[in-house]
């Protein structure tokens, strides 16, 4: 099993480009358009992310890297899209921790399997979380936001964008290293409940920094902490969970590019080789940057099917523990 650290990812140095010629060969692999698949509605971190890298592909292998959103079920729908899809290396798959790690054990009639269907071609990077709430609530600090949900038995809601996804499971490990209990209130997407925080309808969400930040810098939404051992560089005055008096609540969501299983090896090594080429770009790094993004430009189709192999059993047990459920 391959564990990586965000300290030795954060060390770990930009891959060089390969030259575009050796990556779009006359005759070979790509001829024609290919189709990436991000199983989450449009507007969002994973959605702007894939168009960025995309772009940058597009150039790179000499044909058009065409991003289409197929979202819900916390992301299974899109995912199994892709499992049932041709495996020739033109349809791509945004995977994330949900529906790649999670979903295994969330749902137990999922109709794929990541291990089995998919195969593995390039890491992109990890995100942490903010919790955030609305400026109007009582509480100022994550400490007291648990001294709150101690004291209504009932439990104050938090939205997310779906079970198993990320900020459900960030929400299910923050309730049992704090010994409180939630409403959850999954929606169809981060941006319908950012809004009915931001609106006072629901208390608590765990967002990422891309679309929550804004919120907060204009005063709409309040950050109580940051789900990593680390503050982010963009808010550098947001605690982390730890810091906030809950430890044990750290969550980083991650993401990694997949095509169906039993895609040609040669098709893999151009989609890795053009995604590596994407994280060297200057242009790329400013946006990953930009979401407190830390990149994977090291690892390639075999770390990333080491790397997957450890997170399913590690959340697992994460879901295991706190009882969540579908529905």
């Amino acid at each position: 099993m391959i564990r990586i650290s965000r300290r030795a990812l954060l060390a770990a140095a930009p891959a060089m480009a390969l030259p575009r010629a050796a990556l779009a060969q006359p005759g070979g692999f790509p001829t024609r358009s290919i189709t990436w698949i991000v199983p989450f509605a449009a507007g969002g971190i994973t959605d702007t992310s894939a168009r960025t890298l995309a772009q940058h592909m597009t150039g790179t292998l000499g044909q058009n890297v065409i991003i289409e959103n197929r979202p819900g079920a916390g992301g299974t729908i899109g995912a199994e899209f892709v499992a049932r899809s041709a495996p020739d290396g033109y349809t791509l798959l945004y995977g994330s921790q949900g529906p790649m790690a999670s979903a295994v054990t969330m749902y137990p009639n999922l109709r794929y399997d990541p291990r089995r269907d998919f195969a593995p071609v390039h890491g992109i990077g990890a995100s942490p979380h903010l919790i955030v709430t609305n400026p109007n609530r009582p509480w100022k600090t994550l400490a007291e936001f648990v001294a709150a949900a101690r004291a209504r038995p009932e439990g104050l809601t938090y939205a997310s964008v779906g079970v198993g996804t990320s900020p459900h499971l960030a929400a299910e490990t923050l309730q049992r290293a704090a010994g409180i209990g939630m409403v959850h209130a999954p929606y169809a997407n981060g941006t319908q409940g950012l809004n009915d925080v931001i609106g006072g309808r629901v208390d608590v969400m765990w967002d990422y920094p891309l679309t929550s930040l804004p919120h907060v810098r204009d005063g709409r939404l309040r950050a109580l902490a940051v789900t990593d051992r680390e503050r982010v560089k963009l808010a550098p005055e947001v605690p982390t969970v730890a810091e906030a008096g809950v430890p044990g609540a750290e969550l980083v969501p991650w993401a990694g590019l997949f095509v169906p299983a039993r895609t040609p090896r040669e098709a893999i090594l151009r989609l890795s080789a053009a995604m590596r080429a994407a994280m060297a770009d200057s242009r790329v790094q400013a946006f990953f940057d930009g979401t407190a993004t830390v990149l994977w430009p090291e690892m390639g189709p075999d770390d990333l099917a080491g790397f997957l192999a450890g997170e399913i059993p590690r959340l697992a047990e994460i879901i295991t523990r706190s009882g969540a459920r579908p529905g």
